[in-house]
């Protein structure tokens, strides 16, 4: 598949494109070469198909995942925020909020008994303490919020099944 083909018809990615997709997900620094050996491809066909798809936004970032206990952020916090009057001010003054915290993980707008869910990583409970102090308790609009302390990881994972 061509970079023109990729980019006029995002839904119709073939099997050599999700298996490159999943050999990036497994490991983002594999080279040109090993990627050709495990999809059965030339190198360069393999870097086109790469380049088309970061170009398109089918491959958004690549990162490197960091251990968070040997960063000393041993505590995952999962917060569950009910906002008192919904409406798009506060709606954009939150979001602004969670974007800017950088402990802050994953923020999600929800459906459900609660208006957004948070994971947010912490070095110790103080820290969350402060947090919960400038982002929720200070907020007017935030008519109560659950805290769910990760007692272990059972599966993380930010790989998305592709076929």
């Amino acid at each position: 598949m061509r970079k023109s083909d990729i980019m006029n018809n995002i839904n119709k990615l073939d099997n050599f494109d999700y298996k490159i997709l999943n050999a990036v997900q497994a490991n983002n620094r594999v080279t040109s070469a090993q990627l050709a050996k495990e999809v059965g491809l030339s190198s360069s066909a393999c870097q086109r198909r790469l380049n088309a798809m970061r170009k398109v936004g089918i491959i958004e970032k690549d990162v490197s995942v960091l251990n968070r206990n040997k960063l000393n952020r041993k505590i995952t916090i999962i917060v569950q925020i009910l906002s008192d009057i919904e409406g798009a001010e506060h709606d954009k003054e939150f979001k602004k909020s969670m974007l800017s915290a950088q402990e802050v993980m994953q923020c999600y707008y929800v459906t459900g008994d609660y208006d957004y869910v948070v994971i947010a990583t912490f070095n110790e409970m103080g820290d969350y303490e402060e947090f919960t102090k400038k982002y929720f308790l200070k907020d007017p609009n935030i008519k109560r919020f659950n805290s769910m302390v990760v007692m272990n990881k059972v599966k993380e994972n930010l790989s998305i099944p592709v076929n």
